[in-house]
């Protein structure tokens, strides 16, 4: 469908999509990088890891600089699987819309679900190769041995060592956390639903709908990421064991990730890396639904102008 301001419905959602993905990862990268080298610590866990897993970065590998190792791989990979993501999510929701013959009509919690779901799962297929790149480059230092000094590098390197199914490596959690998307979109649609259906203040009537502002999209977009991340972060753990440089030899699959997390660290080793994902996906949450909102409320009205 395409409005007439000439930009199409697909091409709004892919280029808000996109532009949120790179923002937040500019903005949050070295709190990902953190979570990431706790998630592959595989020692008992203990109170203050994430302190000293910055002053080991700063003090050994060189300062500031090495908080910004794996940027090109998370720009990559955020604002692609962003933009596919949320191409595919609309679409899917248009199409359950026309399947009930109205626009208009309000898609349940279930269709929602279903959307997010379905385009998790292609968008992880799609960039799952990215992840691997950067979860290495992530979880190990520049000077580190057989460390990737470059995104096409890395490529090149699991392509001759490994072949196609080293892009391939953590897929399966992958695919599990997509129940995280579809948890999150869920509640998050339903909640701007019936933000909306609230009459604006100092008016009544069912026909009155309140407009949406960014105080309405940091609160909703908080509340469906606290309840996705608290149900399912622990297949964030799994996927990033599994993406490591030696994962096949340590492991011998998603099972013995399990068990062995459980045998050596207990159940506080499947939540490795909370503190600073806690601290990271909030702020990116808002980050990237205020820059997602706000480019689909604007942007379709600045093209029609040029």
């Amino acid at each position: 469908m395409t409005g007439q301001d000439g930009l199409s419905s697909s091409s709004v959602e892919t280029i808000a999509g996109f532009t949120a993905g790179i923002v937040s990862t500019l903005c949050l990268h070295p709190l990902d990088l953190i979570k990431t080298r706790l998630q592959v610590d595989r020692s008992s866990p203990k109170p203050g890891a994430s302190f000293r897993v910055i002053r080991r970065i700063f003090q050994t590998e060189g300062g500031i600089a090495p908080f910004y190792r794996g940027l090109t791989p998370n720009i990559i990979g955020n604002s692609s699987s962003w933009a596919l993501y949320f191409l595919f999510y609309g679409n899917l929701k248009d199409g359950m819309r026309k399947l009930r013959s109205s626009r208009e009509q309000e898609l349940a919690a279930s269709d929602f679900f279903l959307a997010s779901g379905a385009a998790g799962v292609i968008t992880s297929v799609l960039t799952n190769p990215i992840w691997v790149i950067k979860t290495r480059m992530l979880s190990t230092g520049a000077g580190a041995p057989g460390a990737y000094t470059s995104f096409t590098n890395g490529a090149k390197q699991i392509y001759r060592s490994e072949g196609i199914p080293g892009f391939y490596r953590g897929l399966l959690p992958a695919l599990f956390g997509v129940s995280h998307g579809a948890l999150q979109f869920m509640v998050y649609e339903r909640l701007k639903v019936r933000r909306t259906q609230m009459a604006p203040d100092g008016e009544s009537g069912p026909a009155q709908r309140r407009e949406l502002g960014n105080l309405d999209f940091f609160l909703i977009s908080s509340f469906s990421k606290i309840f996705a991340g608290c149900v399912t972060y622990p297949y964030q753990v799994l996927r990033s064991r599994l993406q490591t440089y030696d994962a096949h030899l340590a492991y011998r699959g998603i099972r013995d990730v399990v068990v062995q997390i459980w045998t050596r660290e207990g159940i506080a080793g499947f939540y490795k890396g909370l503190g600073p994902n806690l601290f990271r996906v909030l702020p990116s949450t808002w980050v990237t639904f205020l820059v997602y909102e706000n480019t689909r409320i604007h942007l379709p009205p600045l093209v029609s102008k040029v």
